[in-house]
């Protein structure tokens, strides 16, 4: 079979890229080797969302009281929880096979491998082979769990991010090893459904990439939660012969051992390069990416990467952008490229972080003079009704021209609030204007206003 364009890989790089793709008027087809939205929908984004949502349910209802009802003591039903997350799952897996019937994309279920003439093999699961090529090849294989040496994942005691959102029973006690937003979240997810949970960190702080307060406040806000967190720690060695696990932690204090049934890995991922193909072509990789240009051309005319497997942040939303800024260079419509340093980041634990842009650091770092505003959600009447007073918005300014820098927030539906920051840098709007923009009372978006104002010296709320 002949296209203009096969897209390896379905995650929300891959199927995004094949429907504008389609769209531009273009002969598409996709290659799976597993469930059609890939990682994100079926193991990571959409149903890591359903647990904490199931999490964030039974906080509520054990907090009933303090919202002025009474109602009995709940326990929860972790197979249920797990089942309404597989559940939202499927449905959005669902979903992407009605957009790829509306759309016309020709789905290829098997396992491609990429072959020199812009050629790709598909293998099915009963090993029968078809040969595919296309005058554009769109490689969007994504990425997996990373295993360490010193924490080798048998899926069993020690799991990746995807056994963890499907265990047939709850632990009574795990230990998280790395505090990015995967492990954030299961950190989260865990502990409040009762399960003991111990959060190891290599570096200094927790979610290492954030603001520095911000991380700050999510520590302070997991210990409250009765997380026990370890920053500036190292997983060494975990013994799984007896019935639990035993994880030696080292630190500066010395060496610690902690019991647990459980031990997560979610110490970074691993991009899906390997046996696809990219040898025989001649594709050059660099560190685990795949090298490309500003519209995702790899060295080799007609073949290109998108996503996980390139050089920038492993994001659902970025891989996204990426697959359509690639198809509409490939139709020819000039797409400009992608403004890496406006990528907004989020991460759903409670309470949520999201930030887009420099920190305060990386901007004394540079020698910028900056204007910082920040408002504690403490002071916002939104939040005091909403029982989520902790947190707060920080905005970052350029002192001689107003730009905004940095925004970096903690706290309730701040993942909601931080693509008006986005938007507010894609338009190069002004500290001034920000502040003059009139927010709905009460919300947590006026924080945003406030912030700028307090940058300024004209807030009204502290």
């Amino acid at each position: 079979m002949s296209y203009d364009v096969i897209v390896l890989g379905s995650g929300p790089g891959g199927y995004v890229a094949a429907i504008r793709a389609s769209q531009l008027g273009l002969k598409t087809a996709i290659v799976e080797k597993e469930s059609l939205g890939g990682i994100c929908l079926n193991w990571g984004c959409i149903p890591t969302k359903a647990l904490i949502k199931s999490a964030q349910v039974f906080e509520y209802i054990n907090h009933a009281k303090d919202y002025g009802i009474t109602v009995g003591a709940p326990t929860a039903d972790f197979p249920g929880i797990v089942a309404r997350s597989r559940g939202v799952a499927d449905g959005m897996s669902k979903g992407v096979t009605f957009l790829m019937k509306k759309n016309k994309i020709d789905v290829i279920m098997g396992n491609g491998k990429l072959l020199p003439g812009k050629k790709v093999d598909v293998t099915d699961v009963d090993g029968k082979k078809q040969t595919l090529e296309a005058k554009h090849i769109i490689i969007a294989t994504g990425a997996r769990s990373r295993a360490l040496p010193n924490l080798p994942q048998d899926g069993k005691k020690i799991i990746g991010y995807r056994e963890a959102m499907s265990l047939p029973t709850q632990p009574a006690s795990m230990v998280v090893v790395g505090s990015g937003a995967i492990g954030s979240e299961f950190a989260y997810f865990y502990n409040a459904i009762g399960t003991k949970v111990t959060l190891v960190e290599f570096m200094p702080n927790v979610v290492p990439v954030e603001d520095e307060e911000v991380s700050k406040q999510l520590e302070k806000s997991f210990k409250k939660q009765g997380i026990d967190v370890m920053v500036s720690s190292e997983v060494t060695s975990v013994d799984t012969k007896g019935k639990g696990c035993v994880v030696t932690i080292k630190n500066a204090a010395g060496e610690k051992k902690v019991e647990c049934d459980i031990v997560l890995s979610a110490v970074g991922i691993a991009t899906n390069i390997e046996g696809i193909g990219l040898e025989e072509v001649g594709i050059v990789t660099d560190k685990g990416k795949v090298k490309v240009n500003e519209f995702y051309a790899t060295n080799i005319p007609g073949y290109y990467a998108i996503g996980d497997i390139v050089p920038g942040p492993a994001l659902a939303h970025l891989a996204s952008a990426e697959g359509i800024t690639c198809v509409e260079a490939i139709a020819g419509k000039n797409p400009h490229p992608i403004d890496y340093g406006n990528i907004p980041g989020c991460t759903y634990c409670n309470p949520e972080v999201a930030s887009v842009g420099i920190t305060e650091k990386a901007a004394k770092e540079k020698g910028l003079e900056i204007k910082i505003g920040k408002f504690p959600f403490s002071a916002s009447g939104k939040a005091a009704g909403a029982g989520a007073k902790d947190g707060f918005v920080k905005l970052i300014f350029d002192a001689k021209y107003g730009e905004l820098l940095g925004a970096h927030m903690i706290g309730y539906n701040v993942t909601e609030l931080i693509a008006e920051c986005v938007s507010i840098r894609k338009l190069e709007t002004t500290g001034h204007e920000i502040l003059k923009t009139v927010h709905p009372h009460p919300t947590m978006s006026e924080a945003i206003m406030e912030a700028a104002a307090a940058a300024y010296g004209e807030v009204i709320h502290l």
